[in-house]
């Protein structure tokens, strides 16, 4: 199963804190051998603050308590350096943690600069302060101290620059605290500077866009309404052209999205094109299943295709999450993708056969007759289909659907405007590399 993680692409586009979850997954699995985990937090954890949590790995990993002299001297210098943080932000912490004074905080920011300087004698360097101290509690694994006071920290900076710094870790600590409504207020906000026409250069903002793509899997996966946000953001024209572009393997959440999402099938005809398009730069089991069903038709390699879809789930952190219930474990995303993507086959095999027999549905779905008959008669009136059931002879007659000539020319005309600004992307890119040079 561990051919397709993907934990190699995803990780090098998060927050060294973020990839934690990844692995707590994969140990969880047994996908690698579990010192080759261990090892690999403590190489995560030796570029954080987090030397208490480095200390319980290497004593996990060696069967020992002692502790590397090096780990020891290390623990001093954070707690020093927390210390010494601690009391240059201490000024502007205790006017924010009294009520009374924070109203007077108003919505200019600049005049509320004026006010603390004034009458509290906090300057630019406390406040700079507590920048670096929310950064330290959030290097210290202290996410909940750190994403408060990034956003209070947020609401007095006029820099712009170390404004968005302390958005990408607002939102990093309330992902990893699984405060997802919170995580995507933020998400949205973020999303909406990037997309901003003054923001940075192209190249910057193309590799935001990576960034953001991928902090999403963790809130959109865990969100009850995430597998419709999931296709409205990675579906617009310059998200897509950004996966096409640089993040091909996002391809495959993409894919999931559709699948179980009935409600989101409005360009699913252009995202097939597209799976076509990219299957020389990535494919897996699941981007190879549409493929099948709805490039190749080929149902038997569809049905094939369904058992190796179960393993891709089973192995993403993001897509193989179990939940207890009643004591039982379960995979909820697995057995919606499987039920989805049965329909998916039947759907299409009933659209491209002009007669179908009962007995071969019925087999197919390993159910009997009258089971069978109900089940065509609910996909028929759920999926729209130009269909009855002739019971004397226990076959499903279809009628042809013809788009009419302006359904057909907006499906032609449709993607030109995606791949206008794919073209305009990488001439953009190609210029901005030859402006370095």
């Amino acid at each position: 199963m561990a051919q397709y993680d993907l934990t190699p692409r995803i990780a090098p586009n998060l927050d060294r804190h973020l990839v934690f979850p990844l692995l707590e997954f994969l140990q969880e699995r047994q996908l690698y051998p579990d010192e080759e985990i261990l090892n690999s937090k403590i190489e995560l954890l030796s570029k954080t603050n987090m030397v208490d949590y480095a200390m319980d790995i290497h004593k996990s990993l060696y069967h020992t308590e002692d502790v590397p002299q090096d780990m020891v001297e290390r623990r001093a210098e954070v707690v020093a350096r927390l210390k010494s943080l601690e009391e240059a932000a201490l000024p502007l912490v205790t006017f924010l943690q009294n009520p009374n004074s924070v109203q007077e905080l108003r919505a200019d920011k600049h005049s509320n600069l004026q006010m603390l300087n004034d009458r509290y004698q906090i300057g630019p360097q406390q406040i700079e302060a507590l920048y670096q101290y929310a950064k330290f509690q959030f290097e210290c694994g202290n996410y909940s101290g750190a994403a408060d006071y990034l956003y209070q920290y947020r609401a007095l900076c006029t820099n712009s620059e170390r404004s968005l710094s302390a958005l990408w870790g607002k939102l990093a600590a309330e992902i990893l605290m699984q405060n997802w409504d919170a995580a995507l207020e933020e998400l949205n906000r973020l999303k909406e500077i990037i997309d901003s026409k003054n923001f940075a250069s192209p190249l910057n903002q193309l590799q935001s866009r990576i960034w953001l793509m991928h902090w999403t899997l963790f809130i959109f996966f865990n969100n009850d309404n995430g597998r419709t946000q999931i296709i409205d953001l990675f579906n617009e024209d310059k998200y897509l052209n950004t996966i096409q572009t640089s993040a091909p393997h996002l391809l495959r959440y993409l894919s999931t999205a559709f699948i179980v999402n009935k409600r989101r099938r409005t360009h699913f005809k252009e995202f097939i094109k597209v799976i076509q398009q990219e299957q020389h730069s990535y494919k897996d089991p699941i981007t190879e299943f549409l493929a099948c069903v709805f490039v190749n038709y080929d149902f038997d390699g569809a049905q094939k295709k369904m058992k190796e879809c179960e393993e891709v789930i089973l192995s993403d952190p993001f897509l193989g999450k179990r939940v207890e219930e009643r004591g039982i474990s379960t995979v909820p995303f697995r057995d919606e993708f499987l039920e989805n993507a049965r329909l998916f086959i039947f759907e299409t095999y009933c659209r491209i056969h002009r007669r179908i027999e009962m007995g071969v549905v019925a087999e197919k779905l390993n159910l009997d007759h009258e089971e069978a008959e109900r089940w065509v008669v609910s996909l028929i009136r759920g999926s729209k289909l130009d269909a009855k059931i002739d019971l004397d002879s226990g076959t499903i007659l279809m009628e042809p659907n013809h788009p009419n000539v302006y359904e057909q020319l907006i499906d032609h005309t449709k993607a030109l405007s995606g791949r206008t600004y794919k073209l305009v992307s990488q001439v953009m890119e190609h210029a901005q590399t030859l402006a370095t040079r």
